[in-house]
């Protein structure tokens, strides 16, 4: 029987739990969460690169006590990489030892026994020992149709076929997360078959909590720049000019990256020159430059 046993009694526990290993969730991705967990249900995550979706899949291991399986999906990728491939090289070494002894049908037989699989991480999570495991399938929508329809025996009854071995069915319900940065809308079956969360970028204390926690040397006045500078890039009008706004990811790193330089406080000499660590882009580098002057003076909340 398929056992789904919930690990938080409340959300405000899981919340809690996420807050110790330093993921701030908001109170309706936390809810999103606990409900997978409860039902016993796939988690799909879409929103912008960077807004901690990954981030989220490694918390809930570390706070759950889990080992974490991550698939990276890919154009192109075929199911062999995301559920198990045969060891020919072992298969052929046992026929060859077995010809003197046993039948062609008994050989044939033979080979196609677990042991002579090699487990990629769909079949890992499926054969996890209590308690279980978390499973990343990471920026889902970067594969393609025909690798979404082959998911969706695991995401609707957490079971894969094997031909040359029959049905595995997961005797403890792996916990799926699925993230997508929407670079192309995914199939509606997939989507059934999941609870669904939009993550955006966060608002600007709870940006400021997890800066503060990931970044704790960095002290008050600069996490409290960087948070505010990070949080007008991202704001009407600034974030037109830009292909792609900053993530979490990128305001931890840039409050490393000024940690590292002794920085105290920002000033434009500073901000252009590691630049390159909040835009990925030539481009968004060159749109900041002229309004760095803009971005630094107080808004009317702040004068």
């Amino acid at each position: 029987m398929l056992e789904s046993t919930p690990a938080f009694v409340s959300i405000d526990a899981l919340t809690h739990a996420l807050q110790g290993v330093g993921y701030h969730a908001p109170r309706r991705l936390a809810t999103s969460v606990f409900l997978a967990m409860k039902l016993g249900r796939p988690l799909l995550l879409e929103g912008e690169p960077g807004v901690g979706k990954t981030e989220l899949a490694k918390a809930l291991a570390k706070v759950l006590g889990r080992p974490m399986l991550r698939l990276q999906c890919y154009d192109g990728m075929e199911q062999r990489e995301a559920l198990y491939e045969w060891n020919h090289t072992a298969q052929l070494l046992h026929m060859r030892a077995a010809q003197a002894t046993q039948t062609a049908a008994e050989i044939e037989q033979a080979v196609y026994q677990s042991r002579f699989l090699i487990r990629r991480p769909l079949l890992q999570a499926l054969e996890a020992p209590a308690p279980g495991a978390v499973l990343l399938i990471d920026e889902v929508d970067r594969a393609d149709e025909p690798f979404e329809a082959f998911l969706l025996e695991y995401l609707g009854e957490y079971q894969v076929t094997i031909p040359e071995l029959g049905t595995i069915k997961a005797q403890v319900a792996p916990i799926t997360i699925l993230t997508s940065n929407r670079t192309r809308d995914l199939n509606d079956a997939v989507k059934r078959r999941c609870l669904y969360q939009w993550m955006d970028y966060p608002e600007r204390e709870r940006e400021h909590a997890i800066v503060q926690s990931q970044v704790p040397n960095a002290g008050p006045l600069l996490t409290e720049a960087v948070t505010e500078f990070v949080s007008r890039l991202r704001s009407l009008p600034f974030a037109n000019a830009f292909q792609r706004s900053p993530g979490i990811a990128e305001s931890v790193e840039w409050a490393k990256a000024l940690v590292a330089l002794d920085t105290l406080a920002l000033d434009p000499e500073v901000i252009q020159d590691t630049a390159g660590i909040l835009f990925k882009q030539r481009e968004d580098v060159a749109a900041l430059v002229p309004m760095i002057d803009e971005l630094l003076r107080p808004s009317p909340q702040q004068a």
